[in-house]
């Protein structure tokens, strides 16, 4: 290709590469990115292979390498599809879809996260349950959560009101 030919092709495509980098710049992971708003790295599983962001509209979507489940504590099981998408903006994640908790017998989609001071705040829509925040400085593992390597399970935190309606 000649340097003229080369030189056309980059000016035409740069428009469509830059907007790109702006929806999806990869150069933070996914944890990162979640740091960047106020929120800790453990609510996403071990394993985040990319992410894409759309600062504009915060429109957020993080890849995992396959679906996910888990346990923590042995009470609460959870599910993450291979994508979960949603809004981002600081101290909170709405429109959330891909994530999903065991509530008694019933699947419950998890569909916002909001951070109040040292606190998180999960609702599956007609109900929410708060935690301290430092249950999620560690990312849980696909399949054995934060328990992996066969020690003393960790217990989870609670905030003494579990559920709001």
């Amino acid at each position: 290709m000649s340097l003229t030919v080369t030189l056309t092709f980059f000016l035409i495509l740069s428009p469509f590469v830059s907007s790109l980098t702006t929806i999806g710049d990869n150069t933070a992971s996914a944890y990162e990115i979640l740091q960047d708003f106020n929120f800790p790295m453990g609510i996403l599983p071990k394993g985040a292979t990319g992410y894409e962001l759309d600062r504009k509209t915060g429109k957020f979507r993080a890849y995992l390498n396959g679906s996910c489940s888990f346990s923590l504590e042995g009470s609460y099981q959870l599910k993450y599809k291979s994508t979960v998408n949603g809004y981002i903006s600081n101290n909170r994640l709405t429109g959330l879809t891909g994530v999903s908790v065991k509530v008694l017998f019933l699947w419950l989609n998890i569909v916002e996260v909001t951070r109040g001071g040292d606190d998180l705040e999960f609702s599956v829509g007609i109900a929410s349950a708060s935690f301290p925040i430092d249950n999620f400085y560690e990312c849980p593992q696909c399949g054995c959560g934060l328990d992996c390597v066969n020690g003393p399970v960790r217990k989870l935190k609670i905030k003494p009101s579990v559920y709001s309606f």
